[in-house]
């Protein structure tokens, strides 16, 4: 078969997957219940590939989030605080998960070397790279060489990691979105997991300033639309 693409809910892994479906690649999707505080994003995640009609695998480790909840993230500790402003702000380190990508990329491969696919997708982009380390390319890189290397005589030789949004920013993708027509109302963001998109949050903010940038119509419910304008302008 083709590949596995990781997708979160997101915007950015929808925006991926719907590149992959439009080129015409065969595809099954593979999501992760970590014990991220923005669950909500599965619900999104699952009514996405529904609508698509693609394969659906949500892996439940949970237990991962409860054990790194020292860390203080934002995202698996339910006592710490979600922080507000613009996503590139020193604040937003609070937001990393420890070791999250290589725990996805490493399980996502898992699949794609037992179902014989050829590549594992995953839609991290250059505005990741300020802040979170597993999403550079040198990681990537590094990654996917220990994948072959771990799995060789078993693995596609030509096996990869493929990440085409890697120097791409938020507000490309906006952009991407609104040329593959994107359903950007069924995607979930809000790293505070409420019933609407805050708003006012790192993923909220960087979300609303792509699409302003873009210059492509958000449909996205926000609770409040007009805090990211202060948070874009104090950077």
């Amino acid at each position: 078969m083709g590949g596995i693409a990781i997708v979160s809910g997101g915007l950015d892994s929808t925006t991926m997957l719907y590149d992959l479906v439009n080129s015409g690649t065969d595809v099954d999707v593979v999501s992760f219940n970590y014990g991220q505080r923005h669950i909500r994003e599965l619900i999104q995640a699952r009514a996405i590939t529904s609508a698509l009609r693609l394969h659906h695998l949500i892996i439940d480790i949970p237990s991962y989030g409860r054990s790194i909840v020292s860390s203080a993230s934002s995202l698996v500790d339910p006592n710490a605080e979600v922080p507000e402003g613009s996503y590139d702000a020193e604040s937003m380190k609070a937001t990393v998960v420890p070791n999250r990508n290589m725990v996805m990329i490493a399980m996502a491969s898992g699949v794609a070397i037992s179902t014989k696919a050829q590549f594992v997708a995953t839609a991290v982009h250059a505005g990741d790279h300020a802040i979170y380390p597993d999403c550079r390319p040198e990681f990537i890189r590094s990654l996917e060489t220990a994948i072959k290397i771990g799995n060789e005589g078993f693995i596609d030789p030509g096996f990869e990691i493929r990440t085409p949004y890697i120097y791409r920013t938020k507000a490309d993708i906006a952009r991407r979105a609104g040329e593959l027509r994107v359903p950007v109302d069924l995607t979930w963001s809000c790293y505070k997991g409420g019933t609407s998109h805050c708003g006012r949050c790192g993923t909220c903010v960087e979300r609303l300033e792509a699409f302003h940038e873009a210059d492509v119509f958000d449909p996205t419910v926000y609770m409040d639309t007009e805090f990211w304008k202060t948070a874009v302008a104090a950077k």
